[in-house]
């Protein structure tokens, strides 16, 4: 889901069924849809399968094939407008082989910023990806990770809680239209309002 766009594969050679993505993420659109790159005879088989009236993907593609295109409910259209915009620039930046390397040198940039103020990574280097990184909570009594948030928000810089439930972490991205600048002034914010 996150990838897609972001990171070089190849959905043939992987031989994949189906591919689930967003009009977001490292498309860098805005949210609204999903998509799915599937094998046509996958799709096929899903005829019949769906418990749900608005996700049932058989009668979508059938949607689709049968009126050119037509979504079966209402269209995004702004999501779908944007995602276009979204693919063209994915295309003048290079294509998903430069965007991966944006992303890593984004998250490169990141950890060396981060371990240089005392901060350490949940991960081992080899396991790292461009897409988030996650970092252990300080160990200081005085870290409380909802103020810490708040004052980076207010120098313009949204991270994200921890997702992991044997580690007291936080993570922050890596993507969207961001450049080894912004990276470097956020390194700078939480320098800012490190105060433990």
């Amino acid at each position: 889901m996150s990838s897609f766009g972001g990171i070089k594969m190849d959905i043939g050679a992987l031989d994949i069924d189906f591919m689930v993505s967003s009009a977001n993420k490292c498309i860098q659109g805005v949210p609204g849809f999903a998509f799915i790159v599937a094998k046509q005879s996958a799709i096929q088989r899903c005829q019949g399968q769906a418990r749900s009236l608005s996700l049932d993907l058989y009668a979508q593609w059938a949607c689709m094939q049968e009126n050119s295109g037509k979504w079966r409910f209402t269209s995004p259209t702004h999501t779908v407008r944007a995602f276009y915009q979204a693919l063209q620039e994915l295309e003048q930046e290079g294509g998903v082989e430069e965007r991966q390397k944006r992303y890593q040198m984004n998250q490169q940039i990141l950890v060396k910023g981060m371990r240089k103020l005392g901060f350490k990574t949940l991960l081992p280097d080899n396991l790292h990806s461009p897409i988030i990184t996650s970092f252990y909570s300080p160990k200081a009594s005085h870290y409380q990770f909802k103020r810490f948030y708040q004052q980076l928000k207010e120098a313009g810089f949204v991270i994200y809680p921890g997702k992991v439930s044997h580690a007291d972490c936080f993570r922050i991205g890596n993507i969207g239209e961001v450049y080894h600048e912004d990276i470097e002034r956020l390194i700078n914010a939480v320098k800012r309002v490190m105060y433990w």
